[in-house]
């Protein structure tokens, strides 16, 4: 009985199921696509054109397949804040918030990771958004941005493929939050667009230390045009006060088990103690008449304006310094828009910016239900709204009046356009012509250079862990072919690279060759990925986290390891002066009970041995006295405090020890460091307070990590 009603449930399902094997792709209305790789623009470099219907339907499919929750950045952290203008912008932009010395523009930011949903870690390696709400005296503008400059695709067409392919896989909802699987390296491996964005999400820029420590930017070219209708091209720029800083991968998976909010409690707790984080505000400003003038082309997402060719100009200072009163009300109903722009800030026909202009408001009306999203309180504008928009789910604006059309004269002709001298927006008058063409601009077509230098950019120690980390995450692809075509990728941007990658994965390096045979003969994507260019072997030192802010200790945790019996005195000094630079000191005991000092004076752990791990500190002192090291060495304690040692060394921390820790420094690995190891001070070392303070500055020794791992 049982079997037969399992087997007519079967049926039931099976008569709404299908598979695509060997089928043409067709619209939802049967429709069949010639062309799935490119929107409908009016000329190859031209804008996207409203009347796509395919580009409209797949996308505004796409908008709608989560409810409530986003379809990604779905899991986020937000605060209020200010936006300090140090430098006026007048010569290049209108926009007032950019023009007045001194002015202070109030600023709602969301940071997000793309992948995961609501319930993942903050410490996937993923893309972490950067989104920044600008509450204008002249309306709302939003900077949607990311911490990676450049992103996977070159045409909003792609980007409904690009998540569904890294989400988990439809079949069994696996894995979470992760893109170390099948679909998403297929997809990849097919997109050579892709290479250069993978070489910033395979680096240590996917994993940050905190939300603090990394940089933002506004990825897309948009233009500025000032008073005169002068335009210029313009890439934002967020660039942390702290510096930019990574954690190791080993320690992101460890800190995921220990504490999964570890950078949204970061950033709150940050705002709480007063320790506002701060961003200059920068911008690479390009004449109109230079838009050709570099070796790839200035509405291309996937590429970058790299600073030795333009420098960033810092203009201003962004301010997180308010947490929000209610998570759901603020930092979740919180929506942003590209097309949310003031006078002096206007659109390029970046393909993929163009796409999201319709994609956003599109979102909203899913997400949050009503054409009103921006009654929401965190969503209104400073500026009293004043249109003949009427009616909708959850209207809250009461208009009074007969009239809600225009052009009327019962109501006075009310509400009046506005002139521009009165702050009326107007699009830049830009010559638009061009066939109606579904096709990419030749000018798209390399798809390696600044992958290549992004590569040939980074450290050593950067370019190890980005090497592990493709190790890693191909390690998890299952089918061969797939771990092959990426191999064929990496031999584009760096023969070694591949090799080694090859490797430790069991395939042969051979470069693709294009056309691929796994894509239709007649594709789009085939002709352009066709062409093989000269390797780019320069270099940009604003790529590389090694020429970072390495100069403050501010904000940094360090964990205090003692025991009943530790020198009071010792553990008092080191702290006050730790604090003084800014940092955190947090003590950490074998239980939460209260630790006698040699003086009889009471100090309260926060932490215990077994609920925190090293993780979760930026450097420890192992805190100075006999007594104290005698009951860390007991059985009990020993095997944690020596674990927390040997993985704090193992991730290339400072790490002090203080007078009598003998016992616990020879039982460690660190007992086999080098004298030239910077990260480790001992009760040997003259002035072993400030080395610490230094080494915690420099963030990891991590031109030692080999040698430390091979100790461990």
């Amino acid at each position: 009985m049982k079997t037969n009603e399992h087997n007519k449930k079967a049926e039931q399902l099976d008569v709404h199921s299908t598979s695509n094997e060997n089928e043409k792709l067709t619209t939802n209305q049967g429709l069949k696509i010639n062309n799935n790789q490119d929107s409908l623009k009016a000329g190859e470099r031209g804008p996207s054109l409203l009347e796509d219907f395919i580009l409209r339907e797949k996308i505004t499919h796409f908008d709608h397949e989560r409810i409530p929750e986003r379809v990604v950045h779905a899991r986020g952290s937000g605060a209020h804040g200010v936006f300090k203008l140090n430098k006026s912008l007048a010569a290049y932009t209108k926009a007032k918030f950019l023009t007045e010395p001194g002015k202070e523009t109030p600023v709602f930011v969301r940071f997000s990771t793309v992948a995961g949903s609501k319930g993942s870690t903050d410490l996937a390696r993923d893309v972490r958004g950067f989104a920044v709400k600008f509450y204008t005296d002249e309306g709302n503008y939003d900077l949607v941005a990311n911490n990676i400059p450049v992103f996977f695709i070159q045409d909003a067409m792609k980007f409904p493929d690009l998540v569904h392919a890294v989400k988990p896989e439809p079949d069994n909802e696996i894995p979470q939050a992760a893109s170390a699987h099948d679909t998403f390296w297929d997809f990849i491996s097919l997109m050579a667009e892709s290479m250069h964005m993978i070489m910033w999400v395979m680096s240590d820029r996917a994993i940050p230390r905190s939300l603090r420590m990394m940089e933002g930017f506004g990825v897309h070219s948009f233009k500025f045009i000032n008073e005169e209708g002068k335009v210029h091209f313009v890439k934002f720029h967020f660039k942390p006060k702290l510096g930019v800083h990574s954690v190791a991968w080993n320690e992101a998976q460890i800190i995921s088990g220990v504490d999964s909010d570890f950078h949204k409690r970061d950033l709150w707790e940050a705002i709480e103690n007063g320790d506002y984080p701060e961003w200059d505000f920068g911008v690479q400003l390009i004449p109109e008449e230079d838009e050709h003038k570099f070796d790839f082309d200035l509405l291309d997402p996937t590429k970058l304006v790299p600073e030795e060719e333009v420098p960033v100009e810092i203009v201003g200072t962004l301010t997180l310094n308010r947490n929000p009163d209610n998570f759901f009300a603020e930092t979740e109903q919180v929506a942003f828009h590209p097309g949310h722009i003031i006078p002096g800030i206007d659109f390029t026909n970046d393909p993929l910016l163009q796409g999201r202009l319709f994609s956003y408001t599109d979102t909203q009306l899913s997400r949050l239900g009503s054409p009103n999203f921006h009654e929401i309180p965190i969503n209104r504008s400073l500026n009293t709204v004043h249109n003949n928009q009427r009616d909708g789910h959850m209207r809250q604006q009461i208009v009074k009046g007969k009239t809600s059309y225009e052009p009327n004269s019962i109501g006075g002709g009310c509400p009046f356009q506005a002139m521009m001298s009165e702050g009326g927006f107007t699009s830049q008058q830009e010559r638009v012509s061009g066939v109606k063409i579904r096709e990419r601009s030749k000018s798209f077509v390399d798809h390696y250079s600044q992958a290549k230098l992004f590569y040939n950019s980074q450290s050593t120690p950067e370019k190890t862990h980005l090497q592990n980390a493709l190790i890693f995450e191909l390690s998890k692809v299952t089918r061969p072919e797939i771990r092959e075509r990426v191999v064929g990728q990496l031999a584009y941007i760096d023969m070694i690279l591949a090799w080694r990658i090859a490797e430790k994965l069991g395939v042969e390096v051979k470069k693709l060759e294009w056309p691929n045979q796994s894509l239709p003969a007649d594709s789009n994507i085939v002709e352009l990925q066709s062409e093989e260019r000269e390797p780019n072997t320069k270099i940009s030192d604003a790529l590389s986290m090694r020429h970072t802010v390495k100069n403050t200790i501010k904000t940094r945790k360090i964990g205090f390891i003692l025991a009943n019996g530790v020198d009071g005195g010792a553990v008092s000094d080191l702290k006050t002066k730790l604090e003084a630079e800014g940092a955190k000191v947090e003590l950490i005991a074998p239980s939460l009970a209260p630790v006698k000092t040699n003086d009889g004076t009471d100090l309260i752990p926060k932490y215990s041995l077994t609920n925190t791990a090293s993780v979760c500190f930026d450097a420890l002192f192992i805190c100075s006295g006999a007594e104290s090291v005698k009951e860390l060495m007991i059985s009990e304690n020993k095997h944690h405090v020596l674990h927390f040692i040997n993985e704090a060394y193992k991730h290339c921390k400072a790490i002090y020890f203080g007078t009598d820790t003998q016992a616990l420094y020879h039982n460690s690995n660190v007992s086999a460091k080098q004298h030239d190891d910077p990260g480790i001070i001992t009760w040997e070392d003259g002035n072993p307070a400030d080395k610490f303070i230094d080494a915690i500055a420099k963030h990891r020794v991590w031109d030692l990590e080999i040698e430390r791992n091979t100790s461990s």
